[in-house]
């Protein structure tokens, strides 16, 4: 009896995207590795002393050995705490506001003027700011957190919201859908899109803006310990937990374009990834 098999070309797909993935793997821990000897390398000739610039490998180890502390992962779980909390305020915030604006006219013209008045600032700037309403506490980072993360989901929502187009817009409405079907069936599809991309943005921007945030205002975390070990001269620290927040970035980049791609499975430019 003839079993089915699966038609050629998938597989040959399947086989070039296995492919693909290893390729991006390997470069991806060549890059790593090269960055590491280089890193070494740069101590090790004397370009710069190791007293200001340890070694890779010394590095390393002092990482591992911090990892064995309970208080290090208490300050990597308070920064991560810190950081969703933000990035969930301006989210919220972003999309609310973004699908409000962009679908009336009136409002997306009116305010206009005020959104590239405020989004440019520096949210750095707004540090003092913070710091006299809300002292040296948690909640005035929070407030520079949500103010950088929520212009980058803002403005993709209200770009993906305003580029509905008009005749499925028209059509829609023609064929009498209610305001849910039509948010449900072309306004979240057709915005989703550029909410992912706002989120990536948004979460990067977010965990860089609370290691500022422990940096400057002191709250407990990733960057207050970095504070604390350039206080004391202890370099070694200070390039371990700078290489901790490297690795929480990529942690972070790394979810959310694995969620990204399976949200946006449906859409042509994954599909068009997996294609070529």
């Amino acid at each position: 009896m003839a079993t089915a098999t699966a038609p050629a070309p998938s597989r040959r797909r399947r086989s070039a995207n296995a492919a693909r993935s290893a390729r991006k793997i390997g470069l991806g821990l060549l890059g790593i590795v090269g960055m590491l000897a280089t890193w070494q390398l740069i101590p090790t000739l004397g370009i710069v002393s190791p007293q200001y610039l340890p070694y890779a490998t010394d590095t390393l180890a002092n990482l591992f050995g911090e990892m064995r502390d309970l208080e290090f992962w208490r300050n990597v779980g308070r920064t991560l705490s810190l950081w969703g909390a933000g990035l969930a305020i301006a989210t919220v915030a972003a999309i609310v506001l973004g699908t409000v604006i962009g679908l009336f006219r009136f409002p997306r013209k009116a305010t206009h003027t005020t959104v590239e008045f405020l989004r440019p600032i520096p949210s750095v700037a707004l540090i003092p700011v913070a710091i006299l309403i809300f002292g040296l506490q948690p909640q005035a980072g929070l407030v520079i957190i949500v103010y950088a993360t929520f212009w980058q989901v803002f403005v993709q929502v209200l770009y993906g919201v305003a580029d509905i187009d008009t005749v499925a817009r028209d059509t829609a409405r023609s064929y009498g859908l209610s305001k849910i079907s039509q948010f449900r069936s072309l306004i979240f599809p057709t915005a989703l899109p550029y909410l992912m991309t706002g989120l990536r943005l948004g979460a990067a921007v977010a965990l860089i803006l609370t290691i500022t945030a422990e940096l400057v205002i002191g709250i407990p975390g990733i960057g207050s310990q970095i504070t604390t070990a350039l206080t004391v001269g202890d370099w070694l620290t200070v390039y371990t937990y700078v290489l901790v927040a490297g690795l929480l970035g990529l942690i972070v980049n790394l979810v959310f374009r694995f969620v990204e791609r399976h949200a946006l499975s449906w859409h042509q430019s994954v599909r068009g990834e997996e294609v070529l």
